[in-house]
């Protein structure tokens, strides 16, 4: 019971869960709160829990010491040692699991291990630099390091953006109504968007590399783009609202990014909360770009081997960062004047690279990574066995999906619904959506989100 998809979850832990934090008094919604995370992952992970504890009462220990020194003592060498520590803990967990997956396979990570070890990161750095001005509780860390709606996949949210005090938090029907649209129409983009929309990219693979058109190529590309955006998103959806529905504050995690006039600007908008904690904590400390180009450049690539690195210790992840480092230098020292002048250019560059992008970041074998590219870009190879006319077939068999992604992609599209949720035929969608989603979870089975083993 780890995905919000799973009708276990829809129908028997959030319901219960939701229930009793109501009726527990205000002061003690903390610790229902916490033990209710706990159960959560214990179910998923049993084997894990105990690493997720013994992190968070490391953690707490180490940003207790930080705060000791920063605040009572002012000792601010001893300050950042402590905060060195800390993080060599943090980022040595993070770093031995990674190099384990990537040799022995994604089964021996933990579940959430990459989100919840940056939290623990940005909580002790926050501590340091007295963006928290009073140490938490022990109770009110652990809650924050462990709350389940974004213990597994995020958003990586900070300390001072959330309410962790259960008596700062607000509670009415209107906010349980707010939360549960966003959780709904994040199971809606999930299950009815990304989950079909992966059966493309499924049948490509069986089909083998070698023998797809160039055509069906870009036509799995954008549809595994789109798979991938959907289920990010939807879960992001799903683990805002059930904040919201806690008394939480919404944490936006992506923005459109489709309707980005260039790169730089995709990943603004993409997985924002891990974008914002790479500037604040990487890429800025070493000096953003206040000094000069060479300098710039520098910082980017820190920034973007770490990026790839975090999401897998396999080399197309390293690549594929190198790939986007490389595209996002370029645009910043010689196309960003072209794309604010032209922005019609600087869409069509988005959505042509950012898919090829995608297809570094899909496939893992680096032999069938080349084969891939090669039937995008066929100058070299002809590849064998091709059916020139298998786009068509695929297009035939997915175009309700293709369009419905392209439309779900327009930020205008989504922005009119949101507005006018509360309005009757809204509403009526609403339902619909959730118990067809219901019905493909039942009869079509449950896609594993994309970014639990990250």
């Amino acid at each position: 019971m780890t995905a919000f998809t799973e009708l276990e979850f829809l129908f028997r832990f959030f319901p219960a869960f939701l229930a009793v934090y109501y009726i527990t008094p205000v002061k003690y919604r903390n610790t229902a709160l916490l033990f209710g995370s706990i159960v959560f992952y214990a179910v998923g992970e049993p084997y894990f829990v105990l690493l997720l504890l013994a992190a968070v009462w490391l953690n707490y220990a180490v940003a207790s010491k930080i705060n000791y020194y920063r605040n009572e003592h002012r000792v601010k060498e001893k300050c950042v040692l402590w905060l060195g520590v800390g993080m060599a803990l943090d980022v040595g967990l993070l770093t031995a699991f990674k190099l384990s997956g990537a040799f022995f396979g994604t089964a021996i990570l933990p579940l959430g291990l990459s989100f919840y070890v940056f939290k623990m990161i940005s909580f002790q750095a926050d501590v340091c630099r007295g963006e928290i001005k009073e140490m938490p509780t022990f109770k009110r860390t652990a809650v924050y390091f462990t709350m389940f709606p974004q213990l597994v996949s995020g958003p990586i949210m900070r300390y001072n953006e959330g309410s962790f005090s259960s008596e700062g938090r607000e509670y009415s029907w209107e906010k349980l109504e707010e939360g549960l649209w966003y959780f709904v129409i994040g199971l809606g983009t999930k299950v009815l968007l990304a989950d079909r929309l992966a059966i493309l990219w499924k049948d490509i693979s069986v089909i083998g590399y070698e023998s797809i058109s160039t055509p069906l190529a870009w036509l799995g590309a954008a549809g595994f783009s789109m798979e991938l955006y959907f289920d990010f998103w939807g879960y992001s959806l799903m683990a805002s609202g059930i904040c919201v529905m806690l008394g939480m504050p919404f944490i936006e995690n992506f923005d459109h990014p489709y309707a980005s006039k260039s790169i730089g600007e995709f990943w603004r908008r993409w997985h924002m909360t891990l974008g914002k904690f790479f500037r604040d904590y990487v890429y800025i400390p070493l000096g953003g770009s206040r000094e000069g180009d060479s300098r710039t450049v520098r910082n980017l690539l820190a920034v973007w081997l770490l990026t790839g690195f975090w999401h897998g210790g396999s080399l197309n992840f390293i690549l594929w960062g190198m790939v986007l480092f490389v595209l996002i230098v370029v645009e910043k020292l010689w196309l960003s004047g072209v794309f604010r002048i032209v922005p019609f250019l600087g869409r069509c560059y988005v959505l042509l690279l950012i898919p090829v992008t995608w297809v570094f970041f899909a496939i893992t074998d680096l032999e069938q990574l080349s084969i891939y590219l090669g039937r995008m870009f066929p100058f070299f190879e002809e590849g064998i066995a091709v059916n020139t006319n298998d786009v068509v077939k695929y297009l035939h068999m997915y175009r309700v999906y293709l369009v419905a992604g392209v439309v779900w992609c327009v930020p205008a599209v989504y922005r009119f619904f949101e507005k006018h949720r509360k309005n009757p035929v809204a509403v009526v969608l609403t339902v619909l959506v959730f118990w067809l989603s219901v019905y493909c979870v039942v009869s079509m089975g449950n896609n594993p989100f994309a970014y639990l083993k990250f």
